[in-house]
Parts: structure tokens; sequence; C-alpha cells
């Protein structure tokens, strides 16, 4: 079996009973990075093989895993923070593991994607996730494409690119007149300098540059229709 495993996304008391009985049972556990992931573990008294799996593992690494399990190994993969499949290796593992009619389970728990919709106070019925921000190119058609949509949208911004993106939809948004549409910016989310910031791309901007605050983002820009 193949468990999907959802770890915290900053606090390390967000883990579920169900993850540490899988974690402390499981034969092997694959990881982004092995260094983040026994911090964890050891955190937890959790004593288990330990191997690498990220976006530049080959195909030989990813077929030995597979015969692995076909042999009735039982293997768990956590990513970095979260849960995995959302901006990180494991959809191509599951994905094999699939075809090979190896059983996935998904033990279900933290994610910042919907930590962040919970507490944005926006109507959240419909929205489009992005991912990442572009680093470099298509960066400013990616700002204005997320700007042209009608219903909600959420992406990922790193610590060192979050006030240029949010200049780039002040400036979209001056550009096409809606500087009055809402956004939220969820940092640094369940650890000590947990901070919420919500209002205009402008506002927000403002409340940022005036903040020591760090850490990666979650931004999500209210509905076109949507209005306080």
């Amino acid at each position: 079996m193949l468990n999907i495993v959802a770890t915290p996304i900053g606090n390390l008391d967000d883990i579920t009973k169900r993850a540490l009985d899988t974690l402390s049972t499981t034969d092997l556990i694959l990881c982004e990075d092995t260094r983040v992931t026994k911090k964890l573990l050891d955190h937890y008294n959790i004593k288990k093989p330990v191997q690498s799996l990220h976006q530049h593992t080959d195909d030989a690494k990813i077929k030995t895993i597979i015969n692995k399990l076909k042999k009735d190994e039982n293997i768990s993969y956590v990513s970095d923070a979260g849960t995995p499949g959302v901006n990180d290796p494991g959809g191509k593992l599951v994905a094999e593991a699939l075809k090979a009619n190896v059983t996935v389970t998904t033990i279900p728990g933290p994610s910042a994607l919907t930590a962040a919709i919970s507490i944005c106070g926006f109507p959240m019925e419909q929205f489009t996730y992005l991912g990442f921000a572009p680093t470099k190119k298509g960066r400013q058609t990616f700002f204005k494409d997320v700007m042209q949509r009608d219903e909600a949208v959420i992406f990922f911004e790193s610590t060192h690119r979050l006030i240029k993106a949010l200049e780039s939809l002040v400036d979209v948004g001056r550009a096409t007149s809606d500087e009055r549409r809402l956004i939220s910016v969820c940092r640094e989310m369940t650890k000590i300098y947990e901070t919420i910031y919500r209002g205009t791309a402008e506002k927000v901007l403002m409340d940022i540059q005036n903040s020591s605050a760090k850490g990666e983002s979650v931004v999500i820009i209210a509905p076109k229709k949507y209005h306080e």
C-alpha cells in the first residue's frame, strides 16, 4: 500500500493520530527533503527508514519504489509541509502506483490551501488555484490573467517576491479599473508569526511594507462581484 500522508504546515501539533500511527508502522517513508521530515519524525520519536523523492528523482528510482510496493511493502509519502500532491512531486508517484494497480490511500490533514480559504472571508464556492506565481517568464501575463478572472483566485508566493506580486496586482487593478477588488494574504500560517492581511491590493501592500513578517504566503483574490 502507498500511503499519502498530510503533515503540519508549520505547527508540529497539527498532525492527526492516524498520520502518526501510519508513519510509525510503515516500512519506508518517502519525502521531499529528508532533513525537513526528520525534524518531524524526531519530534514524535518515529524511527523509520527515510528516502528522498523530489522533482529531480529519476524514473529508475520511482520504478524501484513501485516494485517494493508490488512486493507488499507498506510505503508512505510526505511532502515538506501540508497535503502531498499540491506543488510537490507526489503526483507522479501516485500516478505510477495506480498504473501498477497498487492500492493508494490518503491520510488527510493540514493544507495551506484550505486553511487560507477558511479564514479569508470571501465567497469560495468557486475558485481557481494556480500554484506558485512564475518567477520570471510570463509573470506579468500571470497577474493580468488573475485579475481578469471572475471567480476567486488562489496562488502561492515566496517571501522575496511577495512585494513585487502585490505591486503587479495594484498596477493591473488600476489599468483595468479593478483597484477596489479585495485580496487576502495569509502569511506563515500556524506558525508563531502568523499574519493575515486583508483589503485592496494597495492597502495590503502598504500593510506588508510596514511589517517585518516574512515567510511564504497564500494569496487569495476575491471574486470580482464581491464587495463589502
